[in-house]
Order: structure tokens, then sequence, then C-alpha cells
């Protein structure tokens, strides 16, 4: 199993283990976690969700107006680029 799949089958067996029904789903540059989070959801299960997710390169939480919660992380498979000397910020204007 890949490394990046072992570390979303881990966050996601955390948020698991919260009470949060997961997925996860192999894409190709990544794999992708997604649990529905109930509207009530103590201050220490947030926690402990945060914690799960910190372990992901990239997370968030998707709210409708609805009132639905979707949480999300992505673990890449491979690291992105460093940035270089003479490389230009996205802002730099120079």
């Amino acid at each position: 199993m890949p490394a990046s799949k072992e570390r979303a089958e881990a966050i996601a067996a955390r948020l698991s283990a919260v009470g949060l029904a997961t997925r996860v789903e192999e894409r190709d540059d990544c794999a992708a976690i997604e649990a529905e989070v109930p509207e009530p959801l103590s201050a220490e299960s947030w926690r402990e969700v945060l914690e799960a997710v910190a372990d992901a390169d990239r997370f968030g939480l998707l709210a409708t107006s609805s009132n639905d919660r979707t949480l999300w992380a992505v673990v890449r498979k491979r690291s992105p680029r460093r940035a270089m000397p003479g490389d230009r910020a996205i802002s730099d204007r120079g």
C-alpha cells in the first residue's frame, strides 16, 4: 500500500474513532479523505478532529446553507517542489 494511502487510512481511522463516517478515495496525485460532520460536535471532538487532519497535507471544511458540513483532507503522493533561488512569488510584479 502506498504511503499516502496508509496516512489517509490512519487519518480516516482517527476520524471514525470520533464518530465521523469517513470515506477515502485514491486519486492520481493524492489520497483524499471526506467525512460528514454532524451538527452537535463537542469541543473535545473538534480538537480530536483537528489533531487528526493536522497529519494531512491540506484540509478544510465545506459548509452549506442547509447546515451540511463535510470535512476534507488530502495526502499528497509526492512532496511539492521546493522553492529555488530565483523563483518569483505570485505577487511579485517586478
